[in-house]
């Protein structure tokens, strides 16, 4: 059983939650629930902890984090079957995970010590050549954290390690489905040396959080991972703090003509099926120009069908489990109604236990869900094009905008890509689904607002403060 961490303390509310594992339904553990009253302890300690947090030395906070991302790659495997135990992802990817939290980690802790200030040229001003002036960068004083279950180490590492390096405190409220790996973290925090006060790390119902945490006028900023129905409802919630907000998307892939198409499937094999698409820049639609639609069609039919289903506890599984039966009923239920309206099922489009098989689907039309909204599991629906303008605004067609992915050898088609789609980023012979953790990243549209990357997860998570001198 694990309990919940306020203030630096481990603290049993006698009141838990299971944890299943999602492939095989098993309850791998018990975590304690905060009640309001442990929320507003929470906000108390952290309240404490951000006056401490101010007073460390930028240098201090760059060793308690690279403290922080030794001891999680000394316990690396333990993080990995962790995360494929209480999400479902495959060991594999698992792995690969903590090795871009710690890249994560290591990042804000180099930022840290960069942390500084501009001067202001007041001489440029023809009235203010007597006067000197500079800003520096100050923490907001307690950052609220709030990730999806997807990647339980690396995204909550996007917002802890950043909210430290800027000398802030900490409340984090992980994806109910995957506290677990928080948890660990959260005792390699306290054993790097993060002073007690600052790091809480709580489990609530989302009313609760939504009433003592986020409409909280303590907590000064709020960094929040998930749907776009959540994130509309913190926005309002809010009031006056600063929000930071990744909302998911239907990230479209365009395969242009005279490009590498085994090159292109490749990658979008693992853009569309990866963590059974549980991905919020998961591929999700892919325009292929007309000569080479079939060809790409094959492949990537193959590629699919190539994909090994099983427990995601073995090295060699590449596709499985979904996060819980509701999530397989739904993208059932999506396929179903596209079907009905003419779309044609080309591999998959079932469930092996609670695994849902890589799906490929054409015949598909712009307002049928599985292409409009996010389908948030292994789905790809293939659209073909004749007029590479024609698909740009296809894709730009959402209400989304994340990020984008341009397989082509024409320079010009890709200059006219990255000039005219409203996302966040475009990924130029690659899938959408690429990020590494320094780039800035985030959406445009309803995907949200404000950049993660440790860099400029830093400038969001602190406040410019003006200083003048009247010489």
């Amino acid at each position: 059983m694990k309990n919940i961490l306020i203030g630096g303390k481990w603290v049993d509310t006698s009141n838990y939650i299971d944890i299943i594992n999602p492939y095989n339904g098993d309850i791998i553990d018990k975590v304690s629930k905060a009640s309001s009253d442990h929320l507003r302890e929470a906000v108390e300690s952290a309240l404490r902890g951000s006056k401490v947090m101010r007073g460390l030395t930028r240098y201090r906070r760059y060793e308690i984090l690279s403290n922080t991302a030794e001891l999680m790659m000394e316990r690396k495997d333990e993080f990995a079957k962790t995360m494929a135990l209480e999400s479902g992802k495959p060991l594999s990817f698992s792995k690969g995970e903590v090795s871009r939290a710690y890249e994560t980690v290591v990042l804000a802790a180099e930022e840290a010590k960069r942390l500084g200030g501009e001067v202001i040229p007041f001489d440029a001003a023809p009235t203010s050549s007597d006067k000197y002036c500079f800003y520096i960068r100050v923490p907001v004083g307690i950052v609220l954290s709030i990730t999806p279950f997807n990647f339980p180490l690396n995204l909550v590492c996007h917002k802890i390690g950043p909210a430290i390096a800027a000398g802030n405190s900490i409340i984090h409220k992980p994806a109910s489905k995957t506290p677990l790996t928080s948890l660990l973290l959260g005792e390699i925090l306290l054993e790097a040396g993060l002073p007690k006060e600052a790091l809480n790390i709580v489990i609530c119902s989302s009313e609760n959080a939504e009433t003592y945490l986020v409409k909280n006028p303590l907590i000064r900023k709020i960094s929040f991972t998930g749907s776009k129905v959540v994130g509309e409802r913190i926005a309002l919630n809010a009031g006056l703090k600063k929000l930071s907000m990744e909302l998911g998307s239907n990230s479209g892939v365009i395969i242009d003509e005279n490009t590498d198409i085994t090159k292109a499937v490749a990658a979008v094999k693992v853009g569309a099926f990866g963590y059974s698409g549980q991905v919020c820049i998961h591929c999700q639609r892919a325009y292929i120009h007309e000569s080479v639609y079939d060809e790409f069609k094959k492949k990537i039919i193959d590629a699919a069908n190539s994909l090994v289903i099983g427990d995601p506890l073995e090295m060699r599984t590449d596709i499985g489990p979904m996060i819980d039966e509701k999530e397989i009923i739904r993208i059932q239920s999506w396929l179903k109604e596209a079907e009905s309206e003419g779309a044609k099922i080309l591999c998959g489009g079932q469930r092996e236990g609670m695994v849902f098989k890589p799906t490929v689907v054409e015949n598909v039309t712009e307002d049928m869900k599985i292409v409009k909204d996010e389908t948030f599991a292994p789905t790809l629906s293939l659209i073909p094009f004749t007029d590479f303008k024609d698909a740009v605004s296809k894709l730009n067609n959402s209400v989304y905008g994340l990020q984008a992915g341009i397989f082509t050898d024409n320079v010009k088609n890709a200059y006219y890509a990255i000039d005219t789609l409203d996302v966040g980023g475009v990924m130029i012979n690659d899938i959408p689904t690429f990020r590494i953790d320094l780039m800035p990243y985030g959406g445009m549209k309803s995907s949200g607002y404000g950049r993660e990357g440790p860099r400029y997860a830093i400038e969001e998570m602190t406040e410019i403060k003006c200083v003048r001198f009247h010489l």
